[in-house]
């Protein structure tokens, strides 16, 4: 007899589960606790199947009956209902894990494990909050090049042209990397190449003429910042690496014996350990710093803060200072102030600067190679570079300085 209010109150749990029939298909199951289940028996191609409405009271009898016909209609059109249910939950996860939001947080967290430096991961952040504004909620599948042109034309009315072709870029990456994870098919950013305003290109101020290094070398050497300032711009002269490696270095990295600094992979752009050969200057001007923060982890710590190293813009203010304007010079200079005038040189093979640049190879043979090759010549080079700019400092003059040692001819 089919069920109702007051015999389903009336039912008492068992040491077994008891089933307790309606109609069509319909039951009430009570288990041993005294939990009461709506459950569905149905047959499709030929095999018995049960499908779940949940508990009562939570689910009434009247919406158990309204679930069971729902169930028997889609039956009677050849569709299992059980199966239809999985589909329909499916798709409303799929709501939250295929946004574009949930994919760029699953991109982030991938780059973080990846090892990504926090300042590379802090950008694209930052990036893609500017994208979520108005993708965020939308379906990866649901989102076409006319929905991206949205926050693009926003960043671009503002005057940021760069951060424009950045954004887009970091939204091409969420969808690739959707592609990956078969949960899209294309890439609808390749449309807008060309739709954006295309950035102005601005290269760093460096200076590439011998002459005109003596005299910024001799203003450095003369500067009265902060003992901090001083010996970062004079090791960026001697060094050239990226100005981030340099602000962030820690006394950990030094070996002040041996004259090497391995920069860690974490630090290094390209994401691998970068050994430098240290020049007996370099050594000296480290030993000096050493006196001031070696007590410390940073070598260059911030003055609000020893847990901080000095600010990017610090190097840069000291030169300001100096009268050097942003068109005349920039910390991130020096390291195409040293390509140049290495490879002018003639002295040294271009595969030996390139690697004490750091910069990255064709592939992972020449890569590798890289990284274990050069050395002696890297030695020759360094003691080379900082021979000339001590011979400029120590008021040798302005012109060419005579070479200071003798190196073999590159192979």
């Amino acid at each position: 007899m089919p069920l109702n209010d007051a015999r389903i109150r009336a039912l008492k749990p068992s040491t077994k589960p008891t089933k307790h029939g309606d109609t069509g298909g319909l039951l009430l199951v009570v288990s041993p606790t005294g939990s009461k289940l709506w459950r569905m028996v149905y047959r499709f191609d030929g095999k018995q199947k049960q499908l779940s409405f949940g508990t009562w009271p939570d689910v009434s009898l009247a919406e158990a009956r309204s679930r069971r016909d729902t169930a028997r209609k889609l039956l009677a059109d050849g569709v299992d209902p059980s199966e239809k249910k999985k589909e329909e939950k499916v798709a409303r996860e799929r709501v939250v894990t295929d946004s574009f939001a949930a994919l760029a947080e699953e991109l982030l967290v991938k780059n973080e494990r990846e090892g990504k430096s926090a300042a590379t991961l802090g950008k694209k952040r930052w990036l893609v909050s500017l994208a979520t504004i108005d993708l965020g909620a939308k379906q990866i599948t649901e989102i076409s090049a006319s929905d991206i042109l949205v926050p693009l034309r926003r960043v671009e009315a503002q005057g940021n042209y760069e951060t424009a072709r950045r954004l887009r870029a970091v939204i091409s990456q969420v969808f690739r990397y959707a592609i990956a994870t078969a949960r899209a098919e294309n890439d609808p950013t390749f449309g807008l190449r060309g739709a954006i305003i295309a950035p102005k290109v601005t290269h760093q101020a460096a200076v590439t003429d011998w002459t005109v290094f003596a005299k910024l070398l001799k203003s450095i050497w003369i500067y009265s910042g902060t003992q901090e300032t001083c010996a970062a711009l004079k090791l960026m002269a001697l060094l050239y690496p990226r100005p981030g490696e340099l602000r962030q270095a820690e006394w950990s990295e030094f070996d002040l014996d041996n004259g090497v600094w391995i920069i860690p992979a974490e630090r290094a752009k390209m994401r691998r350990p970068h050994k430098k050969p240290l020049p007996p200057l370099a050594m000296e001007i480290l030993r000096a710093q050493r006196y001031h923060t070696g007590t410390l982890r940073l070598v260059f710590p911030s003055s609000t803060s020893t847990e901080r190293p000095i600010s990017e813009n610090t190097m840069n203010l000291a030169l300001r200072r100096m009268g050097f304007s942003k068109d005349d010079a920039t910390s991130h200079g020096f390291r195409a102030t040293a390509s140049t005038l290495l490879n002018e040189s003639g002295l040294w093979s271009a595969d030996a600067i390139e690697a004490e640049l750091a910069h990255l190879s064709g592939n992972a043979v020449r890569r590798a190679y890289h990284r274990a090759s050069y050395w002696d010549e890297r030695l020759k080079m360094a003691a080379w570079w900082s021979e000339r700019i001590a011979e400029i400092v120590d008021g040798v003059g302005t012109s060419l300085p005579a070479l200071a040692v003798q190196v073999d001819s590159p192979v």
